[in-house]
C-alpha cells in the first residue's frame, strides 16, 4: 500500500502515513479479539440476563468492564506504539511537533481499529441473526422466551403429560405477555387473566393456585429484568470508558513509540537479549552457567 498524505511540509516530510496506521490498527484489532476471546472463556466478557445461565450480579459485570479496560489499554497501546515506532522520522522539527504528529497517528490507529471491530460485529450479527422472512411476532417471541426461559418452565411446570399440541405457542404467548407487562407499572387485567387461564389449561391447577403461580413468576421476571438492566448500564458505561481510555492510550503510546524511534531506545533494548539453541533467553555476551 502506498502512503497517501494531506500535504508535505517544507522539509518534504509527510503529514500522515497510512501504512504505519493500518499496521497498528490491524495489530490492535487482532490483540483485542484474542483478549476478548480469552476473557469470554473466563466468563469476564459475557453478560447474560438469563438467570438460568449465570449470576448477573453487578460484581460480575464490573469485572467484565475491567477486563474491557485492560483489553483497550493493551491493544490500543501496542497498536499506537507500533504506528509511532514505524513512522518516518521528522527532521528538523520541534519536539512538540513530532509528538503531536505521532499522537495523531495513534488516534488514527484507534479509529481504524474501532471501525474494524464494528464491521466484524455487524458481519457476525448478520450471520447468526434471523432471516428476512421472520415477522415481528416471531422475533419478539424469540427474544422474550430465552430471557424468561426458567420462569416459563416454572410457570407451566406440571406432573401430568401435556396433551396440547400447541405447547410451544402457549410458551410464546406467555413470554410476550410477561415481557409486555413488565414494561408498565402493572400488567393489564385482561392479560393477567388470560395468563392465569393458560396456566390452568396447561397444568390443571385450580384458579387460586394458578393465580398464585402467575404472581410468583411475574415477580421473579421483574427481578431478572432489573438485574439485566443494571448490568447492561454498567457494561455499556465500561465499554464507553474503555474506548475513551483507548484513545488516550493510543496517543501516548504513539508518542512513546516516536521517542523510541528517534532515540533508538527500543532497538538498543532488543539488541541486549538473544535466544540460544536451548531456547534460553539471555543477555548478549553473557555465557550460560555450566
Amino acid at each position: 500500500m502506498t502512503d497517501s498524505t494531506f500535504g508535505n511540509d517544507a522539509g518534504g516530510a509527510i503529514y500522515l502515513e497510512w501504512t504505519p496506521a493500518w499496521v497498528g490498527a490491524i495489530v490492535a484489532a487482532a490483540l483485542s479479539f484474542v483478549l476478548l476471546a480469552f476473557g469470554s472463556a473466563l466468563g469476564l466478557a459475557v453478560a447474560s440476563p438469563s438467570s438460568s445461565w449465570r449470576d448477573t450480579s453487578a460484581v460480575f459485570t464490573l469485572l467484565s468492564g475491567l477486563w474491557l479496560l485492560l483489553t483497550a489499554i493493551a491493544s490500543f497501546g501496542l497498536g499506537g506504539y507500533l504506528a509511532g515506532r514505524l513512522r518516518v522520522p521528522l527532521r528538523p522539527h520541534s519536539r512538540d511537533e513530532v509528538e503531536f504528529r505521532d499522537g495523531i497517528h495513534g488516534l488514527l490507529v484507534w479509529a481504524i481499529a474501532i471501525l474494524i471491530g464494528a464491521l466484524l460485529a455487524i458481519a457476525a450479527s448478520s450471520a447468526i441473526g434471523p432471516g428476512p422472512a421472520t415477522d415481528a411476532k416471531s422475533s419478539t417471541a424469540s427474544t422474550a422466551e430465552p430471557l424468561f426461559a426458567l420462569e416459563l418452565d416454572q410457570l407451566f411446570r406440571s406432573d401430568r403429560k401435556p396433551t396440547d399440541p400447541g405447547d410451544q405457542e402457549l410458551r410464546a404467548q406467555a413470554a410476550r405477555i410477561i415481557s409486555s407487562g413488565l414494561g408498565h407499572r402493572t400488567m393489564a387485567p385482561e392479560d393477567r387473566g388470560y395468563l392465569v387461564r393458560l396456566v390452568e389449561t396447561r397444568t390443571g391447577l385450580a384458579a387460586a393456585d394458578a393465580d398464585s403461580r402467575v404472581t410468583q413468576v411475574i415477580n421473579k421476571s421483574r427481578d431478572a429484568v432489573a438485574k439485566a438492566r443494571r448490568s447492561a448500564v454498567i457494561l455499556a458505561f465500561m465499554v464507553g470508558a474503555s474506548l475513551l481510555l483507548g484513545a488516550a492510550v493510543a496517543w501516548l503510546a504513539a508518542a512513546a513509540g516516536g521517542q523510541h524511534r528517534d532515540s533508538g531506545v527500543a532497538l538498543d533494548f532488543w539488541q541486549r537479549w538473544e535466544v540460544d539453541r536451548a531456547f534460553i533467553i539471555r543477555r548478549r555476551g553473557v555465557l550460560p552457567r555450566s
